[in-house]
């Protein structure tokens, strides 16, 4: 039995319109828009009322119809309508401004709402590599909707915020503060999208828009909910080149990259890495925080692709660019890419290249900066690293403490990395067979995925 559609009913029934008049205004503005073909009268509107979604493109008609009536944007969503063309419509690319804005509206509403459709949504390795094609070849000139101008320090207040929210990540996990964030966006920064600007404060606004949408694109990805996590992050580059910003582009590649290769799609993950090196080489000066961000994140993907001499050269770049960054000079979003982030990064490089003692030693590092930082997850992603190569040289005694440590800083933050990372230390063990201290380990990781 369907449900009825009490938001559209509610909506229908502000306008004082006939169900035959709502249908008429359809079939108005759907020839208009090039579908003569679509068919609606009063018994159609009935069973929408009732609970029926209609086909595409009638849910978007219909939100333009009820726009149009009321001088400002009713989506779909509002109108009841939270079927798959949400999740689907936040995977594409948009050449409209005005398109995106709506995209990564209901994308950041249905995530707050929690929507089953949008929480059981799947990374989609076909729509990874596109988007970071169409941002290094569009220039897009399309204005947004009129309405209150946003002054500069409206955006001044967006970029204020982003910091106690990556912040948060860093330190907690990305389980932790998302949805706050997604509830932040929602309320202050994605309204700010639909009204006037002056060219500067639109490039601001878009910056600033683009780097807290890559933060919740990241924490889901940090949360396991790639499905969000890949539509969050190519909104996130749409509004990066709005901004007229590529170096932010490129960090949102960056994101790209390693999700990609996380997830067992390592050319996918190395040509994302790429497109952004190959965005930076075009500005002067580049940040060389994202440069070094980006070598890193091509090293992973290349040893997942057992390019072993490619990945050391990788690495080998990533650590030059690192030593040439300048803090004060680089944008707050590139903050994290410091030495406890990047020596991880090679850890895990060396670990997949077979590299027992270069995994080692980066691990080390990695766990120096991130306990003196107090960074729990990324000091239990090295140990779970330090761990793997002690176990690859049989050194089972070893293995086993910092894989305790691993467990013990994964207590302290919400993070699906951390979890996986564990995971991955129990199927490492499983060669030593029945030894106690694999029976202690996995009673340890037992308790923690409890």
């Amino acid at each position: 039995m369907k449900t009825p559609n009490r938001l559209l009913t509610d909506w229908l029934r502000q306008t004082g319109w006939s169900r035959g008049e709502l249908a008429r205004r359809v079939r108005s503005r759907a020839a208009e828009w090039g579908h003569p073909h679509v068919f609606a009268d009063a018994s159609s509107v009935r069973r929408w009322l009732e609970g029926e979604s209609p086909r595409w493109p009638v849910p978007d008609v219909l939100a333009d119809v009820f726009s149009a009536h009321f001088g400002y944007r009713v989506t779909t969503y509002q109108l009841g309508f939270d079927s798959e063309t949400v999740a689907d419509r936040s995977l594409v690319y948009s050449q409209s401004y005005a398109d995106t804005v709506e995209a990564v509206t209901e994308l950041g509403r249905a995530d707050v709402d929690r929507r089953k459709f949008l929480t059981g949504s799947t990374f989609a390795v076909a729509a990874a590599v596109g988007p970071s094609r169409d941002w290094l070849l569009q220039t897009l000139d399309q204005a947004p909707d009129p309405g209150r101008k946003v002054r500069l320090e409206d955006v001044t207040a967006v970029k204020n915020m982003f910091g106690a929210f990556q912040q948060m990540d860093i330190f907690q996990g990305g389980g932790s503060g998302r949805l706050a964030l997604a509830a932040y966006m929602n309320e202050h920064v994605f309204p700010l999208l639909r009204q006037a600007h002056s060219d500067d404060v639109r490039y601001a606004l878009c910056e600033a828009a683009a780097e807290q949408t890559y933060l919740l694109g990241w924490m889901a990805y940090d949360n396991g909910e790639h499905g969000t996590a890949q539509r969050y992050l190519i909104q996130s580059l749409r509004l990066a080149e709005e901004s007229r910003n590529p170096a932010l582009g490129a960090h949102v590649l960056a994101g790209m990259a390693d999700q990609a290769t996380l997830l067992g799609h390592p050319e996918e993950g190395r040509k994302l890495a790429q497109a952004g090196r190959n965005a930076l080489s075009r500005i002067t000066p580049e940040s060389q925080a994202c440069l070094s961000d980006l070598w890193a994140l091509e090293g992973r993907a290349l040893a997942r692709l057992g390019e072993k001499k490619a990945a050391a050269h990788a690495v080998v770049q990533s650590e030059h660019a690192s030593s040439n960054v300048d803090q004060d000079s680089e944008p707050e979003w590139a903050r994290f890419i410091d030495p406890a982030y990047l020596n991880g990064e090679h850890a895990m490089t060396f670990r997949d290249l077979g590299d027992n003692e270069q995994s080692a030693v980066f691990a080390r590092r990695s766990i120096e900066h991130a306990r003196s930082q107090q960074r729990a997850r990324r000091g239990a992603m090295s140990q779970a690293a330090l761990a793997a190569s002690h176990l690859q040289n049989l050194d089972l005694e070893a293995a086993h403490a910092a894989a305790v440590r691993t467990i013990n800083l994964s207590q302290q933050v919400k993070s699906s990395r951390c979890i996986e990372a564990v995971e991955d230390l129990r199927r490492r063990m499983v060669p030593f067979g029945q030894h106690s201290l694999v029976a202690d380990f996995n009673e340890r990781a037992r308790v923690l995925a409890a």
